[in-house]
Formats: C-alpha cells, sequence, structure tokens
C-alpha cells in the first residue's frame, strides 16, 4: 500500500496548495479592495455635497438650469423669470425691472454664481429643496427634479420705487421696515445694475460682468446690506435712548449740565458744533436734538458709560455678525474698548462708529414700536410652484432696547427734530413724522465728502398705533451743494414714508 506524505507546498496550517507567495498576494488584493471601498464610501457619502457644489461639476449646473427657475415675488407680482436658451444650459434667469430689485435678488448666473436672496433660497428655487418633494425616495430613485419653488418677500412695491426714485443717481441706500413687524419694504442701493446682462454663459454675459467688474462706481456692491458708513448724528438717537434708559437724563427739557466749550476728556480739543444755537452750556437734551449739537449729546454719552452706549447700540443690531434676514448683512460697529475722548466722538457717530443703513433703519424702527427691535425679515413666505406654503415667517422680537417710557421720550426728540430742527424737509401733511438727521465726517483730515443721513419713522396724524414705516436714507456721494441730512436725505426718506402712507 502506498503511504502518501505530506503535500508540498503546505503552508503552515496544513491549507493543501496555497503557496505563501499565492497567500501574500490574496491578502494583498483583499486590502486593495477594503481601500477601494473605503475610498468608494468617502467619495459617495462623506464628500458628496462638497463634490456637487464644487465650481468644476458641470453636472449640477446643467440641472439647475435644465427647467425654470422658480420666481421671487413683490406682492402678488413676479419680478425674475426664466427663459429658453437653446443650449447646453436649457433655461437662463430673466429679471423684470431688474436695477430696481438687484439689492434684493442679488443674481443667479450660469458662469458667475448667485447671491442675495437667488442664494440663500436657491435649493427652493432650482427644486432641489427637500420640502418640495411629493416622495422623497422615489424622487431620489427616477432621479426626477422637482419644479422651483416661489419666494414671497416683505417688499412694498410703491415704497421700493419710491427709494430708487429719490436715490436716482446719486450713490447712497435706502432701508424701510414696519416696525411692529420688523418686515423689510424697501431695500435699495445705488448705483444699481441689471442682473439679467449676465445670466447666461455667452461672451455677451462675460462681457456685461466684466464691465461691471471694471465700473469704478461698484455698481454691485450692496450698500444698504454689505457697506457700513459712519452715522455721525443719526446715532445720537441710541446716544439719547441710552441716556435717558441709565437715569443720566430725566427730564428732556431740563438742563443737561453738559458745559461749553465740551474738551475732549485727556484732550485740549473741544467738540465742535455746526450751528451757533449750540453754543451756550446746559442745553436740554430737546434742544440739543433739535439743533444736532455735538456738545452736549458727546458729554451725555460719556456720562452715560461706555458699558451701557455699548449694550444700547447691540440692542439695535450693532456688533451682530450673523443678523441674517436670511441675507447676512455686514456688521456695524460699536467699539467696547475706547477711552472717554473716543467715546464721546462714538455718541456722535463719529471715531469707528459705522452701521449699514439696515441697523440705522432698526434703530428708528425700534424708537417707533415702543422699544421693541423686532428682527428684520425679508422673505414673507416659501411655497411649491402651485402656491403651497412651504414655510411662513412670523415676526420675532431681536431685542426690547429700552421700556415704552423711555422710546416715547425719543419720539417726542425725534418729532421735535422735524417740527423744529433740521428734519423739517422730511415733514408730510397729514402725518406725524420723528426724524434724525446725521452729516459724518470721513478721509484724511475729514476731507472726504460727508455721508448724508436720515433716519425716521411715520404715522398718520391722530393715530395712537405704531408707525407703519421707518426709514433710513445714505446719500454717500452727490453733486448737490448742500451735502447734509438734512438737504439731501431727508427728501427720500419723506418720499418713501409717503408712499407706504398712501398704501
Amino acid at each position: 500500500m502506498a503511504r502518501f506524505g505530506p503535500a508540498r507546498g503546505n503552508g503552515p496550517q496544513g491549507l493543501p496548495g496555497i503557496s505563501v507567495t499565492g497567500r501574500r498576494a490574496g491578502t494583498f488584493c483583499l486590502l486593495l479592495i477594503a481601500a477601494l471601498c473605503v475610498q468608494a464610501t468617502r467619495v459617495q457619502v462623506f464628500e458628496a455635497k462638497d463634490l456637487d457644489h464644487n465650481s468644476a461639476n458641470q453636472r449640477l449646473t446643467v440641472e439647475r438650469y435644465g427647467q425654470p427657475r422658480g420666481n421671487i415675488l413683490v406682492g402678488a407680482d413676479t419680478v425674475t423669470g426664466s427663459a429658453p436658451t437653446g443650449g447646453r444650459y436649457a433655461y437662463k434667469r430673466t429679471y423684470t425691472d431688474g436695477p430696481t430689485y438687484a439689492a434684493v435678488t442679488g443674481f443667479a448666473s450660469q458662469a458667475y454664481g448667485d447671491t442675495q436672496l437667488e442664494g440663500t433660497e436657491d435649493d427652493l428655487l432650482t427644486g432641489t429643496d427637500s420640502r418640495l418633494a411629493g416622495w422623497a425616495v422615489w424622487d431620489a430613485v427616477a432621479r426626477r427634479q422637482n419644479p422651483g419653488g416661489d419666494v414671497y418677500t416683505t417688499l412694498d412695491r410703491a415704497a421700493q420705487e419710491a427709494a430708487m426714485r429719490g436715490l436716482g443717481a446719486q450713490t447712497g441706500a435706502v432701508a424701510a421696515i414696519e416696525p411692529a413687524t420688523g418686515r423689510i419694504l424697501a431695500l435699495a442701493s445705488t448705483p444699481t445694475y441689471d442682473p439679467g446682462s449676465f445670466a447666461g454663459s455667452t461672451s455677451a454675459d462675460q462681457t456685461a460682468w466684466n464691465r461691471l467688474q471694471a465700473d469704478s462706481g461698484q455698481p454691485m456692491l450692496n450698500r444698504a446690506l454689505r457697506q457700513t458708513y459712519p452715522p455721525g448724528s443719526a446715532f445720537k438717537v441710541v446716544t439719547a435712548a441710552a441716556a435717558l434708559a441709565s437715569g443720566v437724563v430725566t427730564d428732556i427739557n431740563a438742563p443737561t449740565g453738559a458745559p461749553f466749550p465740551y474738551v475732549l476728556p485727556g484732550t485740549t480739543t473741544p467738540l465742535v458744533n455746526d450751528t451757533r444755537a449750540c453754543d451756550q452750556p446746559g442745553q436740554s437734551l430737546d434742544t440739543a436734538m433739535t439743533y444736532s449739537c455735538n456738545s452736549v449729546l458727546g458729554y451725555l454719552g460719556v456720562r452715560t458709560g461706555l458699558d451701557a452706549m455699548a449694550a444700547m447700540a447691540a440692542n439695535f443690531g450693532f456688533n451682530d455678525a450673523r443678523l441674517d434676514m436670511p441675507v447676512r448683512p455686514s456688521r456695524s460697529n460699536f467699539d467696547t474698548k475706547m477711552n472717554d475722548s473716543q467715546l464721546a466722538l462714538s455718541s456722535i457717530g463719529q471715531f469707528d462708529t459705522a452701521a449699514t443703513p439696515l441697523v440705522m433703519a432698526m434703530v428708528a424702527a425700534g424708537v417707533a414700536n415702543n422699544g421693541t427691535v423686532m428682527r428684520p425679515q425679508l422673505v414673507d413666505k416659501l411655497t411649491k410652484s402651485d402656491g403651497t406654503a412651504v414655510q411662513l415667517m412670523k415676526p420675532a422680537v431681536y431685542k426690547r432696547a429700552m421700556e415704552p417710557g423711555v422710546a416715547a421720550q425719543v419720539q417726542r426728540l425725534m418729532t421735535d427734530v422735524v417740527d423744529n430742527g433740521t428734519g423739517a424737509n422730511a415733514r408730510i401733511p397729514g402725518a406725524v413724522v420723528g426724524g434724525k438727521t446725521g452729516t459724518a465726517q470721513h478721509g484724511v483730515d475729514n476731507s472726504g465728502t460727508p455721508y448724508a443721513w436720515f433716519v425716521s419713522w411715520a404715522r398718520p396724524a391722530g393715530s395712537d398705533k405704531v408707525p407703519p414705516v421707518a426709514v433710513a436714507v445714505v446719500i454717500a456721494d452727490s453733486d448737490a451743494t448742500d451735502v447734509t441730512g438734512g438737504g439731501l436725505a431727508a427728501p427720500i426718506a419723506r418720499s418713501v414714508m409717503q408712499a407706504v402712507l398712501g398704501r
């Protein structure tokens, strides 16, 4: 009988027919397969979102423009549309009176991306928002794209058009708010641009884009949200509110004790006024606001103190870097570390104090709403293409800046500015108007053209309801000879308020 020994090539475990080399090769292949699985999982699961939104991924752009985009509406009217192109991207964005609403809609371009509401609500407008899906699992399997949804803004068409007409060829911005709700009624910026001029991907679109980028007037800069300016004397509304809320001033008609001249603390430099009406000691807060006396408000800011001043500024939106509505504006600034001379200057809206028109509109709106500042809101509702609501926006309190009694005193100060002082150009027959002018210096040794500000609110005469509109206007550049808040900005604010009151 034959006897069989161990087969040659058996491994240590006695497995027949597998050499050490073969076993190593098999192990290496298994490792390669495992590595491929890990890589595929990383790409398809963990990096899928980033790759989908990578600018080099043309598939996403083809899908986004493969059907008409949802619309942005003002009231019941659409201010956007879509047009077939016959090209690789089947549709491109169109705009109805694009320059009027560019500060709100932004742009949606096949070549250059999207901004403003076109950007923040892109998923809804393109139909990729999961809230638009009838059955999400089946839509994903069938790769069916839902029709784009619609964005209803809070804008008041008459107010927006009045703001744009008032700004005209000047460089500036307007923000108007409904004080009781925070709804943004107007958001205008000039010079402006036509977002439809580069919505496609042709050479003509590229030429239009390059021309806008090279324009020294920066027409694509949203000055209502993305540009901050020293607010000048318009900021005195905040200072007055802080002085009253902290008890530094208890009677707006009583002498404040402010010296004249008022020398900036720690310096030999007096804080000068723009009118001789301010050049006497001890003036009341009411007189100081009516004639916009720097010496009195600078003195009261120091008396009130840095902490109380910074807290009041924060109540109105200063130093908030996340004031989304849903578009995110630039951060308005009020320094929280200053010496007393810097605080005096900041209290009259100079030094490093800087604000967007939106935040200055919040200042006026908070005073008008009896001390409660509402969160600004640019979108009223989001819907499916058939009008079914996806999301309804509700008013939300931002901060309670001051007690109603303090707010009533500040309201009185602002009405006196319009009735008896520097804000006379904002008067509206049959209405109660409160306002504050501001003329802010800037540039080396104040050599630049001043910024002209006006913040205000208005309500029908005889009404005890919260005013329906508050406005902030800034003119950053103009050919006018009277570069003051009362001369340039107040008439624009008046026209916007009249548009809302006339509604």
